[in-house]
């Protein structure tokens, strides 16, 4: 693992430890690092906090002042972090309460308003029951209990409307970001056809062998612009990439 990586981690731990003392259950890392295809100048580092009773206003506040800290020496997507109760990952509800969230596209809203930000930044997720299902696939635990005593089962129902959700507008979006849901469309499919839960480039080998060989360019070029560095280069507005995303939806939400 990079060693910037590795000091952001530590750094990560330690920040936790200091704020919430004996209430810290665990800091477990999941996404792109868990999966061990992490790219420094494209993922950010995802990870899930777990304590075991209602942080105070002043600890919520003092941890997203320290993540701001370790987030200016991180990767350029930065940090993306949900703070959840114990009760919620042990026995999951769907969408799952979290307490406080923060990742790099709320870096100014909290410093507008450090307290306000604290407050109110909580409600539930459903992106967390495609977390907490990575975490008990793929995970790099920084503290803390082990998974299979934290996380329980997720009911896949939950953990399939999570990710088809992410991906529900894709045949709008995907000239946005082609590279993301060119191969979140592929993984999604994946876990449908073959009850698989994979990484984005892993989601992407798999479409290369399961997906309709007309296809086979958009999503080699996804998968390649994913592990490299520098930007996409690839063809936002390309008739081929559209018709795939109308495809995989087609695929995915069938029935």
């Amino acid at each position: 693992m990079d060693e910037r990586v590795q000091g952001i981690l530590r750094r990560i731990a330690d920040t936790c430890l200091e704020i919430f003392s004996e209430d810290l259950i665990g800091v477990y890392v999941h996404g792109s690092l868990a999966f061990g295809c992490f790219n420094w100048s494209k993922s950010d580092i995802d990870f899930i906090v777990v304590v075991q009773s209602l942080p105070d206003l002043s600890q919520k506040e003092l941890l997203i002042e320290k993540l701001l800290g370790i987030d200016a020496c991180g990767p350029s997507k930065g940090l993306e972090m949900s703070l959840v109760l114990e009760r919620y990952t042990r026995s999951f509800v769907y969408p799952t309460p979290y307490e406080l969230h923060f990742s790099h596209a709320h870096k100014q809203e909290f410093l507008d308003d450090p307290t306000g930000y604290s407050r109110h930044m909580k409600g539930v997720d459903r992106d967390l029951a495609a977390h907490f299902t990575v975490i008990q696939t793929a995970c790099v635990p920084l503290y803390g209990a082990d998974v299979k005593d934290v996380f329980g089962a997720i009911p896949e129902a939950d953990y399939l409307d999570s990710i088809r959700q992410d991906i529900e507008n894709a045949e709008e979006e995907i000239s946005e970001d082609p590279v993301y849901f060119t191969l979140n469309l592929c993984r999604v499919l994946a876990f449908i056809q073959d009850g698989l839960v994979l990484s984005k480039k892993d989601g992407g080998y798999w479409g290369l062998k399961n997906v309709p060989a007309r296809y086979a360019k958009v999503i080699q070029d996804a998968v390649g612009s994913y592990l490299e560095d520098g930007s996409s280069m690839i063809d936002a507005a390309d008739e081929l990439s559209l018709d795939f995303a109308k495809y995989m939806c087609d695929q995915i939400f069938a029935g």
